[in-house]
Parts: C-alpha cells; sequence; structure tokens
C-alpha cells in the first residue's frame, strides 16, 4: 500500500488481481491468503506497542482494513473460479 493508493478507489482490486493471477498460475491457496492477510494477533501486538506514534498507529489501521479488504475482493475472485463449471 502506498500514499497514492489513498487516492486510487482500485487499488485493492488491482492488488487482488495480482494475487488472483498467482492462484491461476499454480500458487498454493493457503500461502496467499498469508501473504495478503494481516492475522488480528499481530495488529494488536502493533498496537500495544508503547514506541508507536498516534499517527503511526492510524497508518496500521489503515494497512490493516486495506489489506482485509484485498483479502476478501482475493476471496471473492477464488470462490467464483472455483464455483465455475468446467469442461472437459
Amino acid at each position: 500500500m502506498t500514499a497514492r493508493d489513498d487516492l486510487d478507489p482500485l487499488a485493492p482490486q488491482r492488488e487482488a488481481a495480482f494475487f488472483y493471477g498467482l492462484f491461476l498460475r499454480g500458487h498454493d491457496l493457503d500461502s496467499l491468503r498469508q501473504d495478503i492477510d494481516v492475522p488480528r494477533s499481530m495488529m494488536d501486538k502493533w498496537m500495544r506497542a508503547s514506541d508507536f506514534e498516534i499517527g503511526f498507529r492510524e497508518n496500521l489501521r489503515r494497512v490493516y482494513a486495506y489489506r482485509k479488504q484485498v483479502l476478501a475482493i482475493f476471496d471473492g475472485l477464488v470462490d467464483n473460479e472455483q464455483s465455475r463449471p468446467r469442461l472437459m
């Protein structure tokens, strides 16, 4: 996520599409989800850190929300792909 992504409403879709392309090329689904996601436990650990400034904490919240949005879009793409009928 870059500063420009804040201004680009399609940034999460683009990033999800990138990971979806990796999925279509045979990359492991669970590994891709782990690469996209920020676990809640990690976010909680970051928020408890006493040496982070308020502004930085707000940036972490934005990054966390962004990563969850990318993951949701990615999961939607994967679900759609897996539910498509296959031609034999």
